[in-house]
């Protein structure tokens, strides 16, 4: 059995953090959920970027869009195609959704990163989406800003599933925890069903521990703070799902359980590591345990696959996790004001793939006649 497998079996969903036309048309995806137990599938604007912008895998899909819509803009040539891959990706993926009734089986597209600080326009974009692609197993990449959990509270409320991303702080994973039960809350209140909505909220880890680690190495907290290096973003993650495992054992999320509700499971991200000296399984290996998703890049995957390490790690050590973050906020490594920067550059970092995205795009569409 391969260690993907049992990963699973641990109670963390494995997902792919990649999409790619090639990739889907030959199989590689089914290979996955057939050899690996493969549940989801992850998409964002950098993975489109790279994608598109590379070989001639989609040439031949612009092409015959161009014929049907002549002079289209670059932006409706690439939702075209994404469309048409996160259709195929939810197609190779059903069997697993109906298998699991609705507990698995999802891929994510993201809304426009330009829409990432406007919350009404987001929820529009969300509905239109998912309009668009009409697969029962399509989430919907919403950003966790603060202008972006009215638009989940909103999305959720008309049954479209939700993955959450670009979330790094606990205090903002709180925001749209609640933000999706306030949406659920709205279905009740209307005598509308909530058993088959589901969500995800992703919280990016690696990055983390690299602005951390850039900090100490640069004398903040001096020679103490050197035994905090690798050690913030997990110790983040496991207070967050400390917070998650209180959650839902609460008065309100009972209620809704009770009616078919399923829990917002966290769902780890950037979990390749950036730094050479950590082991390149570090975020998968700590981060284990029920109700989690774990979505990896093929790199990552593949170092699992090959030496990860399946162990129920994540709620292990909490009381050290906790020790590790009043650590860090006594020796001024000021993690809050990082996880806020984060979001910042990762809104900029998607918007600027998105335009370099739509630049590829636009330099592969025919010349007017």
């Amino acid at each position: 059995m391969s260690k993907l497998q049992d990963l699973s079996k641990a109670g963390t969903a494995v997902w792919l953090d990649f999409v790619d036309r090639k990739f889907l048309e030959q199989g590689g995806l089914q290979k996955l959920v057939d050899n690996d137990g493969l549940t989801g599938v992850t998409s964002n604007p950098t993975i489109f970027e790279k994608a598109m912008g590379a070989g001639d895998a989609y040439d031949d899909g612009f092409a015959a869009f161009d014929r049907a819509n002549p002079g289209a803009e670059p932006m409706a040539r690439y939702e075209a195609q994404a469309i048409k891959d996160i259709q195929a990706a939810c197609d190779t993926l059903l069997p697993v959704y109906q298998r699991l009734n609705a507990a698995d089986g999802y891929v994510s597209l993201e809304v426009s990163p330009y829409l990432a600080l406007k919350g009404p326009e987001t929820a529009e974009e969300a509905e239109r989406l998912w309009q668009a692609v009409d697969r029962p197993n399509l989430m919907i990449k919403i950003p966790g800003t603060d202008d972006g959990v009215r638009a989940i509270r909103d999305t959720i409320a008309k049954g479209i599933n939700v993955n959450v991303t670009l979330l790094f702080g606990v205090e903002a994973y709180k925001k749209v925890a609640y933000a999706y039960v306030e949406g659920l809350e709205e279905r009740v209140g209307k005598g509308l069903s909530i058993d088959r909505i589901a969500s995800v909220a992703s919280f990016f880890v690696s990055r983390i521990d690299s602005k951390i680690d850039d900090k100490i190495d640069a004398g903040v907290g001096g020679d103490e703070a050197k035994a905090l290096k690798g050690k913030v973003a997990i110790a983040n993650a496991k207070l967050a799902y400390a917070w998650y495992e209180e959650f839902i054992a609460s008065e309100r999320w009972q209620k809704l359980a009770a009616k078919g509700a399923r829990p917002q499971r966290l769902l780890w991200a950037s979990t390749g590591t950036k730094n050479p000296d950590y082991p390149d399984t570090l975020y998968v290996d700590q981060l284990i345990g029920p109700d989690t998703v774990n979505t990896m890049p093929p790199k990552t995957m593949d170092a699992f696959r090959e030496r990860g390490t399946v162990a129920q790690t994540l709620q292990q050590d909490v009381d050290d996790a906790r020790h590790v973050i009043a650590e860090q906020a006594r020796l001024g490594l000021d993690l809050d004001a990082v996880t806020k920067e984060l979001v910042d550059e990762g809104v900029a970092s998607f918007s600027k793939s998105f335009d370099d995205l739509l630049a590829v795009i636009k330099s592969k569409q025919p010349a007017a006649a």
